[in-house]
């Protein structure tokens, strides 16, 4: 199966009692996650949180869904298809 790159963006509202919740699902998903990022400033009642992964489509789909479940979790993604054929940089 192919994996592709996912970038994933996530608003957590109420972030200090929502945010085990969300870390359950990001635990499961965990071998899939190369690089995770968050924001999480403790004045704020939003957390921000990103997310690069490495997955197949049903992977990708089955995190979203469970994170999609839960009450004030908003997700966006960018999409990165045949990430074998990226060339981060050239070397002259």
């Amino acid at each position: 199966m192919q994996k592709d790159i996912y970038v994933v963006g996530l608003m957590v509202d109420e972030r200090g009692t929502k945010a085990p919740d969300v870390q359950q699902v990001i635990t499961r998903f965990g071998s899939s996650i190369l690089c995770r990022n968050g924001i999480p400033s403790p004045s704020r009642e939003r957390g921000i949180i990103t997310l690069t992964m490495e997955a197949t489509a049903n992977e990708y789909q089955k995190m979203e869904q469970e994170l999609k479940s839960l009450h004030g979790v908003t997700i966006d993604c960018i999409h990165f298809s045949q990430p074998e054929s990226f060339q981060v940089c050239e070397t002259n």
